[in-house]
């Protein structure tokens, strides 16, 4: 055996052995089957550098720390509930709604613990300038408290309208507690924004930190995902509007401007809502829960208006597959019509089948993505689910009007979901996301009317055409779709 082929020999003995280990542990751990052979696949592929990556991100590695303080939050969660929220606005008039709603409300209870709460009052959003001229309006009438959390801040524009008015709340006294994304916001906590709010007395804290240490700790692409607003703890607002003023964002990717929805929201579900921002803010501070509630002004609600909605939180160490059921168990119950948006599209393979199930037994499905999204290796492994949903009648249809970044599901016109939560991989896995299950008509129906105006700025996929692309592309989207569980 000669030297130089001595250290290939070992290199060889060294990858396979590699692979045998992970895959030892893959299995053991019994992830999702895709997600389990996307592993298998790139730790073969890419000798050590495979490896080196599952042991970075191939685990929902939260931390001994961090599991145990979101293992009290549960029964946090209940002592919030409990002292805000009256025993009768959590007593549903389930014959109000289609009979599948009963037992959604029972799910998210079982799997998640949060129960479907009556007496909320809802305003939908879909111009953004409108949005956050709108928080900015909220955050100036503060008089005790606001808490915000985002994936992203971006400084320009109308944006800047809201720094400004937190500055305003936290100088005439008004406590801000503010979490941000670390990683989603990066461009952001270099600048000069953060020091001003400092300086001005609002409390600013980094969500889920990254660094090289806290990588031999936890995954450091675990991300906190979620938009949530709590003013006074009588106004909340969430959905998929990030920070920023789209005008001044990602001006360079090509995609348009982002297109968002948010809503605003008063009444029971204000306190749901602030009991997960709190529960972020504690996992990130170590603050005390009493303070927290107290100065949050999370106080025993009344009902505003007259909407059912059950928000769901979601996440690694959080919920299991909380998140995913409760969006099956909403495309299962569909009967005439069912419409989605996602900006990405590349969903669990039970979202897949659930679809196709629906699309089969005769309800219309449409499913809304923006034409251009700003990932290139998303987009192809997006389009590699598109065969399957068009040979059973699922309409695609591709937004031109910019990257379409709104989350929404309505049915039939009576039920829906709202939230951050992309039909993706990541976030129903890697992200802490917030998804609102609403059991009412008008907010569906109001829901439809949004969607409504992104199809008439929309061009349905042609099957006939689709079908008719390049041998290349074809190759090249069925590539991604194997690793499409790690995007």
């Amino acid at each position: 055996m000669s030297l130089q082929f001595l250290p290939s020999a070992v290199l060889a003995v060294l990858h396979v052995l590699v692979v045998v280990a992970i895959a030892v542990r893959v299995i053991l751990r019994r992830p999702a089957r895709g997600v389990a052979l996307a592993w298998l696949l790139l730790v073969a592929m890419l000798p050590f550098i495979g490896g080196l990556m599952y042991l970075l991100v191939g685990e929902r590695r939260i931390g001994r720390r961090r599991a145990q303080g979101i293992g009290d939050l549960q029964l946090d969660y209940r002592k919030i509930a409990a002292a805000a929220i009256p025993a009768g606005l959590t007593e549903v008039v389930w014959s109000r709604h289609p009979p599948p709603a009963r037992g959604m409300d029972q799910l998210g209870r079982k799997l998640v613990g949060s129960a479907t709460v009556c007496g909320s009052r809802f305003q939908l959003f879909s111009d953004t300038q409108a949005m956050l001229k709108a928080i900015a309006h909220d955050v100036d009438g503060a008089k005790t408290s606001v808490l915000m959390e985002f994936y992203i801040w971006n400084e320009g524009g109308t944006a800047d309208e809201v720094l400004a008015a937190l500055i305003r709340a936290a100088k005439r006294g008004v406590r801000c507690r503010i979490l941000i994304d670390a990683l989603g916001a990066r461009p952001w906590w270099k600048g000069q924004q953060p020091q001003q709010l400092r300086d001005a007395g609002v409390e600013l804290r980094a969500a889920l930190p990254v660094g090289l240490l806290r990588t031999l700790v936890g995954r450091t692409d675990l991300r906190l995902h979620r938009k949530i607003v709590v003013v006074d703890g009588t106004v909340a607002w969430t959905g998929s509007m990030n920070l920023v003023d789209p005008r001044y964002f990602k001006e360079g990717a090509g995609v348009g401007e982002w297109v968002d929805a948010m809503v605003r929201l008063e009444g029971a579900v204000v306190v749901p809502l602030g009991a997960i921002l709190i529960g972020d803010w504690m996992l990130e501070t170590g603050a005390a829960m009493p303070d927290l509630i107290r100065s949050a002004g999370l106080h025993l609600v009344h009902p505003q208006g007259n909407t059912d909605i059950q928000v769901i939180p979601s996440g690694p160490g959080e919920s299991a597959d909380g998140l995913l059921q409760m969006l099956l168990a909403l495309i299962n119950a569909a009967q005439e019509e069912l419409v989605l948006t996602t900006p990405y599209l590349v969903p669990d393979e039970a979202i897949i089948l659930a679809l196709r199930g629906a699309a089969g037994r005769g309800v219309k499905v449409t499913v809304i993505v923006p034409e251009k999204v700003d990932s290139l290796l998303t987009r192809h492994a997006s389009r590699s689910y598109y065969d399957e949903l068009l040979d059973v009648g699922v309409e695609i249809q591709l937004y031109r009007g910019g990257l379409l970044h709104t989350k929404s599901i309505s049915v039939d016109g009576t039920m829906a979901m709202f939230g951050t939560v992309n039909l993706d991989m990541r976030s129903l896995w890697l992200n802490y996301e917030v998804a609102l299950f609403i059991y009412e008509p008008g907010f569906a129906q109001a829901l439809r009317a949004l969607q409504q105006t992104y199809l008439e700025q929309s061009t349905r996929l042609d099957p006939a055409v689709w079908a008719q692309r390049a041998f290349t592309e074809r190759f090249l989207e069925a590539t991604l779709r194997l690793v499409s569980p790690l995007l």
